[in-house]
């Protein structure tokens, strides 16, 4: 299925079912929100990487049009409903101050592997203890490690927006799930480096407790 959608670039990835929410202040941007919220419709965010819009974006949906300002800014809440594909842009449409494109929905096979994601979960949580940061319990929603998807724990494992990407444009769950498992089986030893490193520095200058080496042995 092809269809037309409004869209509100931005440098960010959003995945299904992330709750997002933004500040509204472009004049185009405020017509696109107000149109949509008025309608009841979805709009497209494509991600911009260096300055430009990439393939692959999140339809997202508004949960509540949170505040209007006198000057017609508004903070509102969305979440992510679903991938979509541009297959072409519309920069100029009649009457609007936003761009548009046309675009498909990939299938995403959703359906991932309950062990897998069970050793993501303790490699980020070995992640976050090296980094010295609390895990977010955001993503957690009361579901055990095996039933959570790649798209809620994505953000809290220090993909970089060019990764976080990538894992957009991957439409199988177990594809997902072993991208982030690469991710962290390369991150953790870095950073267990950097840590031993920081612990060297420290002690550089230090009195310290060696006993000789006695080489006529």
């Amino acid at each position: 299925m092809t269809n037309f959608i409004p869209i509100f670039p931005l440098s960010i990835v959003v995945y299904p079912g992330e709750n997002l929410n933004l500040h509204i202040f472009e004049p185009r941007y405020k017509q696109l929100i107000s149109e949509c919220h008025a309608a009841k419709k979805p709009f497209g965010i494509p991600t911009v990487i260096q300055n430009k819009v990439q393939e692959y974006g999140s339809m997202v949906e508004i949960t509540e049009l949170s505040k209007v300002y006198d000057n017609g800014e508004m903070d509102i809440k969305t979440k992510g409903v679903k991938i979509f594909r541009i297959l072409e842009m519309i920069e100029d449409i009649p009457d609007k101050l936003y761009s548009g494109s046309i675009v498909n929905y990939p299938d995403n096979y959703e359906k991932g592997v309950p062990e897998l994601m069970r050793k993501v979960m303790a490699s980020m949580r070995e992640l976050h203890q090296l980094l010295k940061v609390d895990s977010p319990d955001s993503y957690r929603d009361k579901k055990e490690d095996g039933e959570l998807t790649s798209y809620e724990v994505a953000h809290h494992i220090g993909l970089s927006l060019e990764e976080e990407y990538e894992l957009l444009k991957l439409l199988d769950e177990r594809q997902r799930q072993e991208y982030l498992k690469r991710h962290l089986v390369r991150s953790i030893p870095m950073v267990a480096g950097m840590e031993q490193l920081k612990e060297k520095i420290k002690l550089n200058g230090h009195f310290k407790n060696l006993g000789g080496v006695d080489l006529g042995k």
